[in-house]
């Protein structure tokens, strides 16, 4: 199998399917459309940096063509699932509906981005220490930072909306937990074993499963921050913006 029939067979079809269903929406599509290039600008020296120290292997007859160090089939990868992602988001947002933003809790906001500090500089430890660890390394230090300027920027914002979050996580997370494992059975793609800790998940490298956590974890926050409510302002301007009015409580139901 080759990476392009992974795709379709595994990333296309939800895509499409998801795609379809964006009727019952009337989200916004700016912020959407925002995450996937800045998804794709911050992946790409990442994830050729991998491919160059071997963390992730790729057979040369199971790819289309290499762009530096990384298949194509890859760049689409950093596309297709922030768009199934956030297009699940949207499907989730408008069956819960925001109807007001939450008061900008600045102990909300420390906790968060204090939890995804402390990981981050774990994250640099484990790439420095090298070894089983880099991979593990690599994917917490590259992710970790974001997650803790997202906390402070608009920790309020995702922790009032963390029933969203939660299911529009969980269950593309573990899609893509079986799919990947579908594929490194297959040998489309591998993780060297040099540069892992060697734990699994029924088979499953337990980085490749924190990165695809982490990776759904960005896209669903950052819609969750940029999220239009009644008012006609995104949640982090008007939230943040000086002299705002403080806003109503937010629904209980959320």
């Amino acid at each position: 199998m080759t990476y392009l029939q992974f795709h379709l067979a595994f990333t296309l079809p939800p895509l499409v399917g998801l795609a379809l269903l964006q009727g019952r929406t009337r989200e916004p599509w700016g912020p959407l459309a925002l995450l996937v290039g800045v998804a794709f600008v911050y992946t790409t020296p990442w994830d050729n940096y991998l491919v160059a120290r071997e963390v992730w292997t790729y057979p040369p007859d199971a790819v289309l063509a290499t762009v530096g160090h990384v298949p194509v089939e890859e760049y689409a990868f950093f596309v297709i699932q922030t768009l199934i992602t956030g297009l699940w988001v949207r499907l989730l947002q408008a069956r819960w509906p925001v109807a007001s933003q939450p008061p900008p809790d600045l102990r909300v906001r420390a906790a968060g981005a204090s939890t995804f500090g402390v990981l981050a500089l774990l994250g640099v430890v484990c790439v420095v220490t090298g070894g089983h660890w880099l991979y593990l390394g690599l994917i917490v230090a590259w992710a970790c930072p974001v997650l803790a300027g997202m906390w402070w920027l608009g920790g309020h914002l995702i922790w009032a909306r963390r029933r969203l979050v939660a299911w529009a996580v969980v269950p593309v997370t573990l899609y893509l937990w079986v799919a990947d494992r579908i594929a490194i059975g297959l040998g489309i793609w591998d993780i060297t074993d040099a540069t892992r800790t060697g734990w699994e998940i029924a088979g499953l490298p337990v980085e490749e499963a924190l990165f695809f956590l982490v990776t759904n974890l960005l896209v669903a926050q950052g819609l969750v921050m940029l999220e239009k409510v009644r008012s006609g302002k995104f949640g982090v301007q008007s939230a943040l913006s000086p002299g705002a009015d403080p806003p109503p409580a937010l629904n209980s139901e959320l």
